[in-house]
C-alpha cells in the first residue's frame, strides 16, 4: 500500500498519471471525435484569400461580439433559414496540424448580429468596407469600433489601378483626398461575404452523385419494377441528404443503412417521419414533411427501397398502414 504522505516521489507520479489520463479523456479524445463528420455535398472549401480573411477575423477578435451559429429556436430564424449543423463548419474547423485545432468561431455573445448568413444579407463589398472603416456610416446606432487602421488616406493622383477606394460622397473627404482599403480589409471582407448558409432547396446534386437508375427487370431476376420505382423516388426526394449509399452525412443527416427505425418490423415510425417530418435530434438537420408531396403508393415504394437496400433486410410495408397513418395525421392536424 502506498504511503503517499511520506513517499513524495510516488505522490507526484500518481498525480501526473491522473493528469495525463484526464487530459486524454476530457480534452484530446473529444477533440478528435468532434472531427468525425463530413462536409455537406455541394459545399466548397475556403479559397486562399478567404482563409487569410478567416485568420484576420480571429486576430481582430470579431468572435468576441459576433456569433456564427443559428440555434433551433424561433428568435434565431432572423439569422438563417435553418439551424446550424456540425457539417456547416467542416471547412473552417479543419485541423491545422496534428498538434493544433483551428479556433472555434461559434461565439457566445451577440453584441453585434450573427454572421452565419451575412454574405447573403449584405452581399455588397462597398457596404462591408464602409462598415469596417466607420460602422456609423452605414448603421447609425452601431457600437462596433472602427477598424480604420485597415485603410489609409491618400490623394487621388496616387491611387493605383488595383486600389479599392471608398465612396467619397459617404466618407466626406475634402479636396482630392480618398480612402483606400488595405489588402487586409479586402481579405476580411471576402471572408465575410463567404459566410452564406448552404441551402438544400437550391442544391442540385451533380450527375456523378446520382448513379444510373437500375433497369426494370422481370421477377425471375429478383428486381421488380416497383423496386426500381422506389430507387428513383428515393434519389429524387432523399438522396441529396441521406446520400445514394444510405450513409447520410456525419454531423448533418443520419444514416439509413443499419438504422433501427428503418429496419424495425413495425414501420410506423418510419412512415410518420416521411409524412410529418422529424426534428427530435439536435445533432442532425430537420427532416421536412413529405406527406403533401408524395402519394401513399410513392411512400410505400420509398420505404420498401430503404428497408431492402444497403444491407437492410426488413419486410415490405403495407399500403393500408400508410393510408391509416396518413388519415390519423390529417385528423390530428384538424383537431
Amino acid at each position: 500500500m502506498l504511503n503517499l504522505h511520506k513517499d513524495h516521489k510516488n505522490l507526484v507520479l500518481l498525480a501526473f498519471t491522473v493528469f495525463v489520463v484526464l487530459s486524454i479523456g476530457v480534452a484530446i479524445l473529444p477533440a478528435y471525435q468532434m472531427e468525425e463528420y463530413e462536409p455537406i455535398p455541394g459545399m466548397k472549401d475556403l479559397t486562399e484569400q478567404e482563409k487569410r480573411g478567416l485568420s484576420l477575423y480571429v486576430a481582430e477578435g470579431c468572435v468576441a461580439c459576433h456569433t456564427q451559429q443559428v440555434r433551433n429556436i424561433e428568435m434565431d430564424k432572423t439569422w438563417g433559414e435553418r439551424p446550424s449543423l456540425a457539417s456547416d463548419y467542416y471547412y473552417s474547423k479543419k485541423r491545422m496540424d496534428v498538434w493544433r485545432q483551428s479556433p472555434s468561431l461559434l461565439g457566445s455573445e451577440r453584441t453585434g448580429p450573427d454572421l452565419t448568413d451575412i454574405g447573403n444579407r449584405q452581399p455588397s463589398e462597398d457596404w462591408h468596407l464602409l462598415h469596417l472603416y466607420n460602422p456609423r456610416l452605414v448603421v447609425e446606432a452601431s457600437v462596433m469600433p472602427q477598424y480604420s487602421w485597415m485603410f489609409h488616406k491618400t490623394d487621388t493622383s496616387y491611387v493605383e489601378v488595383d486600389d479599392v477606394t471608398l465612396p467619397r460622397s459617404i466618407t466626406k473627404m475634402e479636396g482630392s483626398d480618398v480612402i483606400v482599403a488595405s489588402q487586409d480589409a479586402l481579405d476580411l471582407v471576402v471572408y465575410l461575404k463567404s459566410l452564406q448558409q448552404f441551402s438544400f432547396e437550391d442544391y442540385d446534386p451533380p450527375m456523378d452523385f446520382i448513379p444510373a437508375l437500375p433497369k426494370e427487370e422481370n421477377v425471375t431476376t429478383g428486381k421488380t419494377p416497383q423496386k426500381s420505382k422506389g430507387a428513383g423516388l428515393y434519389q429524387s426526394n432523399c438522396a441529396a441528404c441521406h446520400q445514394v449509399t444510405g450513409r447520410g452525412v456525419k454531423g448533418a443527416f443520419p444514416p439509413l443503412a443499419g438504422s433501427l427505425i428503418v429496419n424495425d418490423n413495425n414501420p410506423e415510425m418510419l412512415i410518420k417521419i416521411i409524412l410529418m417530418g422529424y426534428d427530435a435530434r439536435e445533432e442532425y438537420g430537420v427532416m421536412p414533411a413529405l406527406g403533401d408531396n408524395l402519394t401513399d403508393e410513392e411512400i410505400k415504394a420509398i420505404t420498401d427501397h430503404e428497408r431492402s437496400s444497403w444491407g437492410n433486410n426488413a419486410p415490405e410495408v403495407s399500403l393500408e398502414m400508410i393510408t391509416r397513418l396518413r388519415d390519423s395525421v390529417t385528423n390530428a392536424k384538424i383537431q
